[in-house]
């Protein structure tokens, strides 16, 4: 069956419900998600509860009311068929209102976001071309190619004018310090972390009027050249994005405030403001500067637990998504990349393939972590597991099993 037609399918059923129980997997794809379809819901009169999580099972599910399910759910094989799903990891769920690229013959991986399959949906419950920049967020978010249906979507809102690209520094920050010394995609040895550093390269290439870019970009290759990867020297300077219509003018901030906001555990401020509200604007750029500053903390201060494959341990649970990111594409790897971070009694694993590296890592996370009595899955080079803390030795003992020599 089509995207199109499940798409439809799921927008109709959207709008005959009285009352819509939202949750929403807690980055910027999964944020993003929900506020496109809470967007075009409130549009047309209906009305919701939106709630953001790091995770989602059955058990967790309101009883009493309709429910749709953003960026995850897709995994669970036991939900109820009647829950609405918006997903684009691999899908084992089988309900009648389940809306994944895969079902279609679209890569999830790389060419459509939940965010993406949301607008997607969106834009069958009424005119909601202006969400374009919010579907940019999932392609951000997820490191996802601008190919295909992704390509589609952001052309629709460049034509509509609601994306403008440009060429400049893709850093996320307030100003140029920050943007330098909480760089974290792609991490900047010399630079990250280092705040006194970035304050004497920004000194050494501004003047009162102009900023010497050349200079600025020849710096920062040099001093971070020796431990970093092609495509994190690549991803320096680029195509930025414009959003007209949201409360973060640029898209790869939006897309950092976001996530920071729903990964440091205010989803509630990242949702607030992909719904339009500045209200708590401030609190948000605090929120990313201290969420950041905790992720660099790991980069910088991860241990590595085996030689032969890359596993490494973060003592922040909470940062293992974004230094399994930063290890895996900002630094020369030859194999997949494990991240394990502890929280309380529980460990997550955050698993991603480096550029050029092959493994199907949702398969592996699965298996691993079931025999660990813990969940495991995601996408085939980004995935992620959750076990008992009490599990991690033989967590680690399984992967190296499973990963070929």
């Amino acid at each position: 069956m089509s995207l199109d037609t499940v798409a439809a399918r799921l927008a109709d059923h959207l709008l005959e419900q009285e009352f819509v129980e939202v949750l929403a997997h807690h980055d910027a794809d999964g944020i993003a998600a929900a506020s496109i379809l809470c967007h075009a819901m409130f549009r047309e009169g209906g009305r919701f509860r939106l709630r953001i999580r790091p995770g989602i099972t059955t058990a967790d599910l309101p009883g009493d009311s309709s429910v749709l399910l953003c960026d995850f759910g897709s995994a669970l094989t036991d939900l109820p068929g009647d829950i609405m799903v918006v997903d684009h990891h691999l899908p084992h769920f089988e309900g009648d209102y389940h809306v994944n690229p895969h079902l279609a013959g679209i890569d999830g991986d790389r060419d459509l976001s939940a965010a993406g399959a949301a607008y997607i949906i969106a834009q069958r419950m009424g005119d909601n071309r202006d969400l374009a920049g919010l579907a940019l967020l999932g392609i951000i978010g997820d490191g996802q190619a601008l190919e295909g249906s992704n390509r589609e979507i952001v052309n629709e809102g460049i034509a509509n004018g609601f994306i403008t690209p440009r060429r400049g520094l893709r850093l996320p920050g307030r100003g140029l310090v920050e943007q330098l010394a909480l760089a974290v995609d792609p991490y900047l040895t010399g630079f990250s972390g280092v705040p006194d550093a970035a304050r004497t390269l920004v000194a050494e290439v501004t003047d009162e009027d102009d900023m010497d870019t050349e200079s600025l970009l020849t710096q920062i290759v040099l001093t971070a050249a020796p431990n970093a990867s092609t495509s994190a020297l690549c991803g320096i300077w680029g195509t930025t994005y414009n959003l007209g219509r949201e409360v973060i003018d640029e898209a790869l901030n939006l897309a950092a405030v976001v996530d920071a906001c729903g990964k440091a555990g205010s989803g509630d401020i990242g949702a607030s403001l992909c719904l339009r509200s500045s209200h708590a604007l401030q609190d948000a750029w605090e929120i990313t500067a201290r969420y950041r500053q905790a992720v660099v903390a790991g980069i910088r201060g991860v241990r590595r637990l085996d030689e032969r494959i890359a596993i490494f341990e973060v003592d922040d649970g909470g940062v293992a998504s974004d230094v399994a990111d930063a290890l895996a594409n900002d630094f020369v790897q030859s194999s997949p990349v494990f991240v394990i971070g502890r929280s309380g009694d529980a460990c997550s694993i955050s698993a991603r393939c480096p550029p050029g590296v092959e493994v199907d890592l949702e398969a592996v996370m699965q298996t691993v972590a079931e025999a660990c009595g813990g969940r495991g899955g995601g996408h085939r080079r980004r995935a992620g597991a959750r076990i008992a803390a009490d599990q991690a030795d033989r967590f680690r003992q399984a992967l190296l099993e499973a990963i070929p020599a």
